[in-house]
């Protein structure tokens, strides 16, 4: 890519007509196979990436150059003996700072939180990136215990979006999605109990899955329940497939897994859409869409015909999915504030205190309720893929709004799921869902298309992603106005 092969050590620096904090992580591991970058190189660059842009964006809660270069030059030593460990060795990656990572504090956005630990152990999704080689660097922010769709928290301050930063990268993935859409390593992992890697996904234009619950073995179990998952967040749809074949493998300290499918996602990923029907829903029967972000989807959705699909537009119903939601997710906010000391519950944002006492107000036989109305949704879903192979939808009702708020328009006792009704529907149902960029509004800020598949039909979304990328290639920020 732009120099001869040439083989060498970290000690010698070698001019690329390509930034290597823009490549892919199959581009990456392309240029460690034939020697013409090594991971020391790679791991410089994006640490520098971050230093760069990270006083801008503030969304790394945590780096640790140390350890990362001591990992890089591990997996340069590989690369240079031929002997390459696993599927991403050398690959420099970010974790989300709810999930378990040895050594560091996840400290998940919280005052609360003691950052002496003890810190010893990975979860496992972590554990499978360090078995893969994956360069380690850095935890990215999260509101207070993944509360909300945008990312601010009493701990970190505000997360800003590399597309415009006076607007919120969303969230609760936000930190992760600025530092994929900044060129701040190729890949991290986020986590979705309501819309997590979807909603900043969409707002900051890269491309992320959350993948069928138990698909991507998940230890401790999130204090919100089964509407939690952990997926990959990327730049390309074969980036995200690659990762997905490392964090789906099995763990047994997550007894909700699923049983382990060594199916490769990267393979069937170019078939295309040629013969799949697929239901196009506006707004699912019960959201405000901003006419801005409409026209833009529905214009993708229209393009979807070029690669050979039908498209038919069609509703499957789910006008009870934002109380059924209510009565999981709210809840799950009390139980949360519950485990806190009481002495430093004051620490804690006040929006997530208020959702918390919002959701110790249903009573027991409320919350049953909800669980049967849960599952009255997911066998919705199933008969109407009977009909579908997939449904498309906004993956966001906005675009990107003002850093600082929950809510784009500030009004009393708005939440975060008034604005994201695409997202959380599909926690409940625990099916594969996906954000793709489709397009930019006129202040250039980016619009996600909203890919649903049948629960377990990862490959089939990932593979319809891939499709709709063609038409649309992943697009950068402009990361140099940033550095200004």
């Amino acid at each position: 890519m732009g120099c001869a092969p040439r083989i060498r050590n970290s000690h010698v620096r070698i001019a690329f007509e390509d930034d290597l904090t823009a490549l892919t992580a199959g581009e990456l591991l392309a240029l460690y196979r034939t020697r013409r970058a090594s991971p020391v190189e790679a791991t410089r660059a994006v640490l520098a990436q971050v230093d760069a842009l990270g006083p801008v964006l503030n969304n790394f809660c945590l780096r640790d150059d140390e350890a990362a270069l001591t990992a890089a030059r591990a997996s340069e030593a590989r690369w240079m003996n031929g002997a390459p460990q696993g599927l991403l060795d050398g690959v420099p990656v970010s974790i989300k700072d709810l999930i378990l990572t040895r050594g560091w504090p996840t400290l998940r956005g919280s005052r609360t939180t003691d950052p002496a630990g003890p810190w010893n152990e990975d979860a496992p999704a972590v554990a499978r990136l360090r078995e893969h080689g994956a360069v380690l660097f850095g935890k990215t922010t999260t509101p207070e215990f993944g509360w909300k769709g945008v990312t601010d928290n009493p701990l970190t301050g505000i997360t800003r979006n590399p597309w415009n930063p006076d607007k919120t990268p969303g969230g609760s993935s936000g930190g992760s999605s600025a530092a994929i859409a900044a060129n701040m390593g190729p890949l991290t992992i986020g986590t979705d109990g309501g819309g997590s890697i979807r909603i900043p996904c969409s707002f900051t234009g890269i491309f992320g899955l959350k993948p069928s619950f138990g698909r991507v073995p998940a230890w401790p179990l999130s204090p919100f329940g089964t509407v939690a998952h952990l997926g990959p967040m990327t730049r390309s749809v074969a980036d995200a497939a690659l990762m997905l074949n490392v964090l789906a493998e099995p763990d047994a300290r997550d007894w909700t897994a699923l049983p382990y499918d060594p199916r490769d996602y990267r393979m069937g990923l170019d078939d295309g859409l040629r013969g799949m029907r697929i239901a196009y829903s506006p707004d699912l029967g019960v959201g405000k869409v901003d006419p801005e972000v409409a026209e833009i989807v529905a214009a993708a959705v229209q393009r979807c015909t070029e690669l050979g699909a039908e498209v038919e537009q069609d509703d499957p119903g789910l006008k009870d999915a934002g109380e059924t939601f209510a009565r999981h997710w709210f809840p799950g906010a009390s139980y949360v504030l519950a485990q806190i000391a009481e002495d430093k519950r004051a620490l804690v944002d006040p929006g997530l205190q208020e959702v918390a006492r919002l959701g110790a107000r249903y009573s027991a036989m409320q919350v049953l309720e909800g669980a049967q109305m849960r599952n009255a949704l997911a066998l919705q879903m199933q008969l109407f893929h009977q009909t579908y192979n997939l449904l498309v939808t906004p993956t966001i009702a906005v675009p990107a709004f003002d850093v600082g708020l929950e809510t784009p328009v500030r009004k009393d006792g708005a939440r975060w799921t008034e604005w994201t009704p695409f997202s959380y529907p599909f926690n409940l149902t625990q099916q594969p869902a996906a954000s793709i960029n489709c397009g930019f509004t006129r202040a250039g800020l980016p619009v996600g298309l909203h890919i649903v598949g049948p629960r377990y039909a990862d490959a089939l979304v990932l593979r319809a992603a891939r499709a709709f990328e063609t038409l649309m290639p992943y697009r950068s920020p402009d990361l140099a106005k940033l550095k200004k």
